[in-house]
């Protein structure tokens, strides 16, 4: 049996992490939706087994940078996408419908996408929780450029002048979460093109604005610059989900 009503027996706080650099939309999503598989069907076996028995579940952490791309999450709203076929084609972009909750958003390159598949039966049962320090991890790292990120009540992600007429968001978040495993993330605006969100309601959200560390900072950021902010990603999210990461063998 469980230690503790909904958590495993042994907790595997170990995190393999993954840069998988520039990749298309639709094979990382195959990946997560693997690597989530893999994770769920060992649960199932160890639901079988007396607690001795039982495997480890794995946990992974990747980062990713996206060509063009508007995904819609499943409560999404079609008429938030404001680009039709011809439009998507001449600026290079496709678009995905995606089991994740939320709304439309944008990836694009010049933003750093991470993508946690965790079982969070080895950390907390609390997908609230989970969204706050996915949240805090993001607030951390650009506290480090001098920029105070904060959550806006009532919705996710990372603002920037939280209750001010020009808030503003620089990090979009949507998960799913299926028998305690995440899947997707978040995308944090970096060098992001932010012409590209003139053709959505990003999030549905109308009168609300999107931002990047470039425009904050009002100049670009080097691609040394770009791996700092993912080293500075997985050292918070270490911090925060007080995990080992190692990377992927």
């Amino acid at each position: 049996m469980y230690s503790k009503i909904g958590m495993n027996t042994h907790q595997n706080k170990v995190v393999e992490f993954e840069d998988l650099g520039i990749k298309e939309y639709q094979p990382s999503w195959d990946y997560q939706e693997k690597l989530m598989k893999d994770i769920i069907d060992t649960k199932i076996k160890n639901r079988d087994l007396p607690a001795e028995e039982h495997s480890t579940t794995p946990n992974h952490f990747l980062l990713v940078e996206h060509p063009h791309v508007y995904t819609l999450g499943k409560s999404g709203h079609e008429e938030n996408m404001l680009a039709g076929i011809d439009k998507l084609k001449e600026i290079d972009a496709t678009f995905v419908k995606v089991n994740r909750g939320g709304d439309i958003t944008y990836h694009g390159y010049g933003q750093i996408v991470g993508y946690p598949i965790l079982d969070l039966e080895n950390f907390f049962t609390d997908i609230h929780k989970y969204m706050r320090n996915l949240e805090e991890v993001i607030i951390r790292t650009i506290a480090e450029y001098g920029l105070k990120g904060e959550r806006s009540p009532g919705e996710t992600g990372v603002w920037l002048d939280v209750g001010k007429p020009y808030a503003r968001k620089i990090c979009a978040m949507g998960v799913k979460a299926s028998r305690w495993v995440t899947l997707h993330g978040f995308a944090l605006n970096v060098n992001t093109d932010m012409r590209y969100f003139e053709y959505i309601i990003p999030c549905g959200i109308k009168d609300k604005q999107v931002t990047s560390l470039k425009r904050e900072l009002e100049r670009d950021l080097t691609p040394e610059e770009m791996e700092d902010i993912k080293a500075k990603i997985r050292k918070h999210f270490t911090d925060v989900f007080e995990a080992e990461l190692v990377a992927k063998a």
